[in-house]
């Protein structure tokens, strides 16, 4: 199967999908639509510039997403229902389709197990909701699958370019979630012990010295996102990590939710619970892979287990220590682990094509036994995970960022106890879509609403108009928020000051203002809100100054 066609293909069964998710049925996920809204701000707010982008989320998906949020005045769809984000995951996630298909064909399996497998991982339920929904999931998957796929070839030709572009998947791997710093740190170490040990004719100093290098060569890329976007946040913001520091990062939302859901035994339960219904085959793939890897002296198989291991065991320790949230999606490296084991239960055969193969290249041997028996029970156990995943996500439980999507499938006359809560998910910011709207009949001048995006980014981003609202993103946010009618704002939006509400900064500032208007504001209409979980809306008129003199 030639890439270019798998690549195309995937990719517009996913735009197409995406599209009628979100536009259609109108499942949003928050993050991703929060992240349209700060690339919006970038471009169409009342005070355009990049710092808009924000620097809580990493910035991959965001700078991605401009060349479409820039077509947005006329698309509306690729920021009202977020579209522009589900065309960055859906292209990324066909890419990583054809990176999981580059594994099978750079290990020479057989054509039927690559077949296989690449459309058990393509149409893989978790796969496709992350391929569809704008996430930065999508990217982070591609950029893992890349990763392995290239730093197995080294493994095997020693080609500087391969290892040299392993780093850069790393790196761009960071930019899309934080979770990669953990695989670059952990491939640095396996690449620096694998160029010492295979280096065993030279003398000791030079064995060490060839170890750092092929070590500094793969972690470079990585160092240099990892330090770019620390100083860039700290410079701008005053905080270096504000994922985690700031007043909207993860400490201060698990804080405002009242406390971790989980920790210890428990927390490690839900880890286990999630991996087993994302990746069921593994406990069964994952041992027999690893014996055959033993026994045939092949280092291949250690690739994808530190790689994506790690990552999932990261994750794990830090939902362990309360650090984290009960998100299914924490843990979708099992997919591609699982995947990838498949493949590698065939074994080597041939050798990649290297543009400079290295000293250290190990060719492989072609008397190797195929083990067809553990390659066709493998393929079935991935292929029979699949129901299994996808009853997992229709559990409320264990899947609370998915589950809503089985109403997709059911008809009205579904008496399931969670249709309700699944109907009011689907119906997530269909009530800031309305705000929006009348918001623009009101033809306002620019920054005459006043709003904290922590909240209001579905507002915000679904309006036609967005530099008539004042955002945190603008330079001089705190100015207007401490005297809106001197700045000439004519309306504040208000949410609760409960849950994130705690966070907002008309709420801090204002600690009244939802209530009674916090004697800056009378009360002009109040909007309950359609979606579950999401904040009940008051729009205040601001009171005009009095008259000097």
């Amino acid at each position: 199967m030639r890439t270019r066609p798998l690549f195309t293909g995937t990719a517009l069964v996913y735009l197409v999908l995406g599209w009628l998710l979100a536009v259609r049925h109108g499942y949003l996920m928050g993050d991703a639509l929060s992240r349209v809204q700060a690339v919006q701000a970038v471009l169409f707010s009342r005070d355009p510039h990049l710092a808009a982008i924000g620097f809580v989320f990493t910035p991959l998906t965001a700078l991605l997403e401009l060349p479409l949020v820039a077509l947005s005045p006329w698309l509306p769809a690729l920021t009202r229902y977020g579209v522009a984000g589900v065309v960055v995951s859906a292209l990324f996630m066909a890419g990583a389709v054809v990176q999981v298909h580059g594994i099978g064909v750079d290990r020479g399996a057989p054509r039927w197990l690559i077949v296989l497998v690449t459309a058990v991982f393509a149409v893989n339920p978790m796969i496709l909701c992350y391929a569809l929904t704008g996430m930065s999931e999508a990217p982070f998957v591609f950029c893992g699958c890349w990763a392995v796929r290239r730093l197995i070839r080294w493994v095997r030709t020693d080609d500087i370019h391969d290892l040299i572009t392993a780093g850069a998947a790393l790196g761009l791997g960071y930019l899309a979630r934080y979770d990669a710093v953990v695989p670059i740190v952990v491939a640095a170490a396996f690449v620096a012990l694998r160029s010492y040990l295979a280096a065993r004719d030279r003398k000791r100093g030079d064995r060490v010295a060839a170890g750092v290098l092929d070590a500094l060569l793969l972690i470079g890329p990585g160092a240099l996102a990892v330090l770019t976007w620390f100083v860039t946040s700290w410079l701008l913001t005053g905080e270096g990590l504000a994922q985690f520091s700031s007043a909207y990062g993860n400490a201060a939302i698990i804080e405002q939710s009242g406390g971790a859901a989980q920790q210890g035994l428990a927390a490690l339960g839900f880890s286990a619970a999630g991996l087993l219904i994302l990746a069921p085959a593994l406990p069964l793939i994952a041992p027999v892979a690893l014996a055959l890897g033993l026994r045939r002296r092949d280092i291949e198989v250690l690739v994808p287990t530190l790689i994506f291991g790690s990552v999932l065991a990261f994750q794990a320790y830090a939902y362990f220590r309360g650090a984290t949230f009960p998100l299914l999606r924490f843990y979708i490296a099992g997919i591609p682990l699982v995947c990838v084991y498949t493949l590698q239960l065939a074994p080597p055969v041939g050798a990649p094509a290297a543009r400079r193969p290295g000293r250290n290249a190990r060719p492989r041997g072609a008397a190797v036994p195929r083990a067809r028996a553990a390659a066709a029970l493998g393929g079935a156990l991935l292929v029979l995970s699949l129901p299994i995943t996808a009853l997992g996500l229709a559990e409320p439980t264990i899947s609370v960022q998915q589950y809503a999507l089985r109403s997709l499938f059911t008809g009205p006359g579904d008496t399931a106890p969670t249709v309700d809560t699944e109907r009011r998910i689907l119906a997530s910011f269909r009530t800031e879509r309305a705000i929006a709207d009348y918001l623009d009949a009101q033809h306002l001048p620019d920054g005459s609403v006043l709003t904290d995006s922590v909240s209001g980014f579905g507002i915000v981003v679904a309006s036609d108009h967005p530099e008539q609202f004042v955002i945190p993103s603008d330079e001089d946010f705190i100015t207007v928020l401490s005297d809106p009618a001197a700045h000439g704002v004519r309306y504040i939006l208000a949410v609760p000051p409960v849950g994130r509400g705690t966070a907002d900064a008309v709420n801090r500032r204002y600690p009244t203002i939802y209530e009674n208007g916090g004697e800056v504001a009378v009360l002009e209409l109040e909007a309950p809100n359609d979606g579950q979980d999401q904040p009940n809306w008051r729009l205040y008129r601001v009171i005009p100054p009095r008259p000097s003199g």
